[in-house]
Protein backbone atom coordinates (compact mmCIF):
# COMPACT_ATOMS: atom_id res chain seq x y z
CA UNK A 1 0.00 0.00 0.00
CA UNK A 2 1.21 3.48 -0.78
CA UNK A 3 1.87 5.18 2.56
CA UNK A 4 3.48 8.38 1.31
CA UNK A 5 2.85 11.48 3.40
CA UNK A 6 2.86 14.07 0.64
CA UNK A 7 -0.78 15.05 0.92
CA UNK A 8 -1.97 17.65 -1.57
CA UNK A 9 -0.58 21.04 -0.62
CA UNK A 10 -2.73 24.14 -0.49
CA UNK A 11 -1.31 25.15 -3.88
CA UNK A 12 -2.20 21.77 -5.38
CA UNK A 13 -5.69 21.96 -3.94
CA UNK A 14 -6.14 25.42 -5.47
CA UNK A 15 -4.91 24.15 -8.83
CA UNK A 16 -7.35 21.23 -8.76
CA UNK A 17 -10.17 23.57 -7.78
CA UNK A 18 -9.32 25.79 -10.75
CA UNK A 19 -9.20 22.80 -13.12
CA UNK A 20 -12.55 21.48 -11.94
CA UNK A 21 -14.11 24.90 -12.38
CA UNK A 22 -12.66 25.39 -15.87
CA UNK A 23 -15.04 26.50 -18.62
CA UNK A 24 -12.36 27.48 -21.14
CA UNK A 25 -13.84 25.61 -24.11
CA UNK A 26 -17.43 25.26 -22.92
CA UNK A 27 -18.76 26.89 -26.10
CA UNK A 28 -17.47 23.88 -28.06
CA UNK A 29 -18.83 21.18 -25.72
CA UNK A 30 -22.25 19.70 -26.51
CA UNK A 31 -23.05 18.90 -22.88
CA UNK A 32 -21.19 21.78 -21.30
CA UNK A 33 -18.06 21.73 -19.16
CA UNK A 34 -17.61 19.05 -16.52
CA UNK A 35 -13.90 18.33 -16.01
CA UNK A 36 -13.27 14.73 -14.92
CA UNK A 37 -9.90 13.76 -13.44
CA UNK A 38 -8.29 12.09 -10.44
CA UNK A 39 -5.05 13.46 -9.02
CA UNK A 40 -2.98 13.34 -5.83
CA UNK A 41 0.78 13.97 -5.62
CA UNK A 42 1.23 10.65 -3.79
CA UNK A 43 0.11 8.63 -6.83
CA UNK A 44 2.65 6.15 -8.20
CA UNK A 45 0.73 5.31 -11.40
CA UNK A 46 -0.51 7.80 -13.98
CA UNK A 47 -3.17 6.92 -16.51
CA UNK A 48 -2.94 9.31 -19.46
CA UNK A 49 -6.12 8.82 -21.47
CA UNK A 50 -8.05 10.63 -24.17
CA UNK A 51 -11.22 12.35 -22.89
CA UNK A 52 -14.30 11.22 -20.97
CA UNK A 53 -17.19 9.74 -22.90
CA UNK A 54 -20.84 10.57 -22.42
CA UNK A 55 -21.36 8.03 -19.64
CA UNK A 56 -18.40 9.37 -17.67
CA UNK A 57 -19.59 12.93 -18.23
CA UNK A 58 -22.91 11.95 -16.64
CA UNK A 59 -21.34 10.29 -13.60
CA UNK A 60 -18.31 12.53 -13.14
CA UNK A 61 -16.25 9.41 -12.36
CA UNK A 62 -13.32 8.61 -14.69
CA UNK A 63 -13.46 5.29 -16.54
CA UNK A 64 -16.80 4.30 -15.04
CA UNK A 65 -17.73 2.57 -18.28
CA UNK A 66 -16.84 -0.43 -20.42
CA UNK A 67 -13.41 1.05 -21.20
CA UNK A 68 -12.71 1.26 -17.47
CA UNK A 69 -13.79 -2.33 -16.91
CA UNK A 70 -11.29 -3.50 -19.50
CA UNK A 71 -8.53 -1.22 -18.24
CA UNK A 72 -8.95 -2.48 -14.67
CA UNK A 73 -8.82 -6.04 -16.01
CA UNK A 74 -5.58 -5.28 -17.85
CA UNK A 75 -4.11 -3.73 -14.71
CA UNK A 76 -5.37 -6.46 -12.38
CA UNK A 77 -6.94 -4.01 -9.93
CA UNK A 78 -10.37 -3.62 -8.39
CA UNK A 79 -12.38 -0.42 -8.26
CA UNK A 80 -11.26 0.36 -4.70
CA UNK A 81 -7.62 0.50 -5.75
CA UNK A 82 -8.34 2.11 -9.10
CA UNK A 83 -10.20 5.01 -7.51
CA UNK A 84 -7.64 5.62 -4.77
CA UNK A 85 -6.05 8.92 -5.88
CA UNK A 86 -3.07 8.37 -3.57
CA UNK A 87 -2.20 5.37 -5.75
CA UNK A 88 -3.49 6.13 -9.24
CA UNK A 89 -3.78 9.49 -11.00
CA UNK A 90 -6.09 9.76 -14.01
CA UNK A 91 -5.41 12.72 -16.31
CA UNK A 92 -6.98 12.49 -19.76
CA UNK A 93 -5.77 14.77 -22.54
CA UNK A 94 -9.10 16.54 -22.36
CA UNK A 95 -11.02 16.70 -19.09
CA UNK A 96 -14.46 17.25 -20.63
CA UNK A 97 -16.61 15.19 -22.98
CA UNK A 98 -15.93 16.57 -26.48
CA UNK A 99 -18.99 15.16 -28.23
CA UNK A 100 -19.45 12.50 -30.89
CA UNK A 101 -18.50 12.50 -34.56
CA UNK A 102 -19.10 10.09 -37.43
CA UNK A 103 -16.69 7.44 -36.15
CA UNK A 104 -16.90 7.84 -32.38
CA UNK A 105 -16.08 10.53 -29.87
CA UNK A 106 -14.42 13.68 -31.14
CA UNK A 107 -10.79 14.44 -30.27
CA UNK A 108 -9.99 16.00 -26.88
CA UNK A 109 -10.20 19.78 -26.97
CA UNK A 110 -6.61 21.07 -27.40
CA UNK A 111 -7.08 23.99 -24.99
CA UNK A 112 -7.24 21.62 -22.04
CA UNK A 113 -3.77 20.09 -22.28
CA UNK A 114 -2.22 23.40 -23.32
CA UNK A 115 -3.62 25.12 -20.23
CA UNK A 116 -3.44 22.52 -17.47
CA UNK A 117 -1.39 19.45 -18.32
CA UNK A 118 2.15 20.61 -17.57
CA UNK A 119 1.04 22.21 -14.28
CA UNK A 120 -0.60 19.00 -13.09
CA UNK A 121 2.15 16.65 -14.27
CA UNK A 122 4.76 18.75 -12.45
CA UNK A 123 3.09 17.85 -9.16
CA UNK A 124 3.10 14.08 -9.81
CA UNK A 125 6.62 13.56 -8.48
CA UNK A 126 6.11 9.97 -7.27
CA UNK A 127 4.92 8.37 -10.51
CA UNK A 128 6.74 5.13 -11.37
CA UNK A 129 4.54 3.98 -14.25
CA UNK A 130 2.64 5.98 -16.87
CA UNK A 131 0.02 4.17 -18.94
CA UNK A 132 -0.48 6.02 -22.21
CA UNK A 133 -3.83 5.22 -23.84
CA UNK A 134 -4.51 6.06 -27.44
CA UNK A 135 -3.00 8.31 -30.09
CA UNK A 136 -3.60 11.74 -28.57
CA UNK A 137 -1.93 10.74 -25.30
CA UNK A 138 0.90 9.08 -27.24
CA UNK A 139 1.50 12.30 -29.17
CA UNK A 140 1.93 14.23 -25.91
CA UNK A 141 3.83 11.73 -23.77
CA UNK A 142 6.01 9.98 -26.35
CA UNK A 143 6.21 12.67 -29.02
CA UNK A 144 8.96 11.80 -31.52
CA UNK A 145 9.90 8.57 -29.74
CA UNK A 146 6.71 6.87 -30.89
CA UNK A 147 6.66 4.73 -34.02
CA UNK A 148 4.83 5.20 -37.31
CA UNK A 149 1.52 3.78 -36.05
CA UNK A 150 -0.13 3.11 -32.72
CA UNK A 151 0.23 -0.63 -33.31
CA UNK A 152 3.95 -0.25 -33.99
CA UNK A 153 4.36 1.80 -30.83
CA UNK A 154 2.51 -0.72 -28.66
CA UNK A 155 4.53 -3.56 -30.21
CA UNK A 156 7.70 -1.69 -29.22
CA UNK A 157 6.54 -1.42 -25.59
CA UNK A 158 9.82 -2.84 -24.27
CA UNK A 159 11.61 0.30 -25.46
CA UNK A 160 9.61 2.42 -23.00
CA UNK A 161 9.38 -0.12 -20.18
CA UNK A 162 9.28 -0.05 -17.14
CA UNK A 163 8.46 3.65 -16.66
CA UNK A 164 6.02 4.07 -19.55
CA UNK A 165 3.68 1.63 -21.28
CA UNK A 166 1.90 2.61 -24.51
CA UNK A 167 -1.49 0.94 -24.81
CA UNK A 168 -4.36 0.80 -27.26
CA UNK A 169 -7.45 2.49 -25.92
CA UNK A 170 -9.47 -0.07 -23.90
CA UNK A 171 -12.70 0.98 -25.61
CA UNK A 172 -14.97 -1.77 -27.00
CA UNK A 173 -14.37 -0.06 -30.36
CA UNK A 174 -10.93 -1.67 -30.28
CA UNK A 175 -12.22 -5.25 -30.02
CA UNK A 176 -11.18 -5.96 -33.61
CA UNK A 177 -7.67 -4.61 -32.92
CA UNK A 178 -7.35 -6.86 -29.87
CA UNK A 179 -8.46 -9.91 -31.84
CA UNK A 180 -5.95 -9.17 -34.60
CA UNK A 181 -3.13 -8.58 -32.12
CA UNK A 182 -3.34 -11.55 -29.77
CA UNK A 183 0.29 -10.96 -28.72
CA UNK A 184 -0.91 -7.98 -26.67
CA UNK A 185 -2.91 -10.06 -24.23
CA UNK A 186 -0.26 -12.77 -24.19
CA UNK A 187 2.90 -10.66 -23.86
CA UNK A 188 1.90 -7.31 -22.37
CA UNK A 189 -1.00 -7.75 -19.96
CA UNK A 190 0.73 -10.15 -17.57
CA UNK A 191 3.78 -7.88 -17.36
CA UNK A 192 1.54 -4.89 -16.77
CA UNK A 193 -0.21 -6.58 -13.86
CA UNK A 194 3.09 -7.43 -12.16
CA UNK A 195 4.36 -3.88 -12.65
CA UNK A 196 1.16 -2.40 -11.20
CA UNK A 197 1.50 -4.60 -8.13
CA UNK A 198 5.07 -3.41 -7.64
CA UNK A 199 4.07 0.25 -7.98
CA UNK A 200 1.16 0.27 -5.52
CA UNK A 201 2.76 -1.67 -2.66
Amino acid sequence: MNTGTQKPSAATQRLLKDVRACTLCEAHLPLGARPVLQMDPRATILIAGQAPGGKVHASGIPFQDASGDRLREWMGVDEKMFYDPARIAILPMGFCYPGTGKSGDLPPRPECAATWRAKLLARLINVKLTLVLGQYALDWHLAESQKATLTDTVQAWREYWPDVLPLPHPSPRNNIWLKRNSWFDRDVVSRLRRRVRDCVR
